[in-house]
């Protein structure tokens, strides 16, 4: 199917990144007049503490392909650990709020991003829900407003994040890789809040994979969102690098999307244009996804039934 939009997706995993990489993406998309979303961590910055996942399989393979150090910074890298981890809501309010105001969406990707995507995986219902809710009144707290959407630190999830999601009627989420729009089940949840996945590979999944430098990421992105099994790609950026070192080559790759005449549209307009279509029910399962290290939540096999309207 012929590509015609882009959803970007923008995570903000820390408090460099929302100060630093987000302004600098603001103004870049402003500039081509392009939609986008927003999805912070709002609380404690504890990325140091995400070290200890140099056991993890796949884990210090990525570290020295991307160069985390200088990507992070070694003060973000001691956050949680040697130094303490700073709020994000309260630190930098301001700066989330001018996103909104330049007229971008605005959602949740965490509360707290490391305890997140190293918890909630194996996480019982409680601790689902105390996370969450933490996330959400953050949220609340900067915005003055609840949040419609909610985009999974990590693509990890658990099936009480489907019930959740619900629960605090939210439009849409974000939380998986896959190939088009689903309405995701998980276990014995048929959540009920329609997934928008990443569907194109990240430039930190590809950089150093064969030998292949940034540029040439970019051109394989390039290369993966020409086709594919909806006519809509969602790809996600990060603030800390896109917004960073490697927003020379995201400019570019934004250019060559509008020589090709796509639209680049946030997922809140995304998902308003799948108003009244028929989407299919899929399983989310756990999988390995190419360049990351550990399983994340990934679109699975389509279920049995008719599909349903969003």
């Amino acid at each position: 199917m012929q590509t015609r939009r882009i959803a970007l997706k923008v995570d903000v995993d820390t408090l460099r990144g929302t100060r630093e990489g987000v302004p600098r993406l603001v103004t870049a998309l402003t500039r081509l007049r392009a939609g986008g979303s927003f999805y912070f961590s709002l609380g404690p910055d504890h990325t140091g503490r995400a070290l200890k996942r140099v056991f993890r399989r796949g884990f210090l393979g990525k570290v020295r392909r991307t160069s985390v150090v200088e990507h992070y910074g070694i003060r973000t890298l001691l956050y949680g650990t040697l130094l303490p981890g700073p709020r994000i809501d309260t630190r930098a309010g301001a700066l989330l709020r001018a996103v909104r105001d330049a007229g971008f969406e605005v959602g949740v990707h965490c509360h707290d991003h490391v305890r997140w995507q190293d918890g909630v995986a194996q996480a019982d219902a409680a601790w689902t829900r105390r996370e969450f809710v933490r996330a959400l009144e953050a949220f609340q707290g900067v915005f003055g407003a609840a949040t419609r959407a909610h985009a999974a630190a990590g693509w990890q999830i658990n099936a009480q994040v489907l019930q959740l999601e619900h629960e605090f009627g939210l439009d849409y989420a974000s939380d998986a890789r896959g190939t088009g729009p689903f309405w995701p089940t998980m276990g014995a949840v048929e959540g009920r809040c329609l997934q928008l996945p990443t569907t194109l590979p990240t430039f930190d999944e590809l950089i150093g994979v064969d030998g292949m430098d940034a540029q040439g990421a970019a051109e394989h992105i390039l290369q993966r969102s020409r086709c594919g099994a909806t006519d809509t790609h969602v790809f996600t950026l990060h603030a800390e690098l896109e917004g960073q070192k490697l927003f020379a080559q995201f400019e570019y790759l934004l250019g060559r999307w509008r020589e090709a005449g796509l639209e680049l549209v946030s997922l809140h307009d995304y998902h308003r244009q799948l108003a009244g279509a028929a989407i299919a029910r899929h399983e989310l399962s756990w999988q390995e996804v190419p360049g990351r290290s550990g399983t994340l939540a990934v679109q699975g096999v389509a279920l049995a039934g008719a599909a349903v309207p969003a």
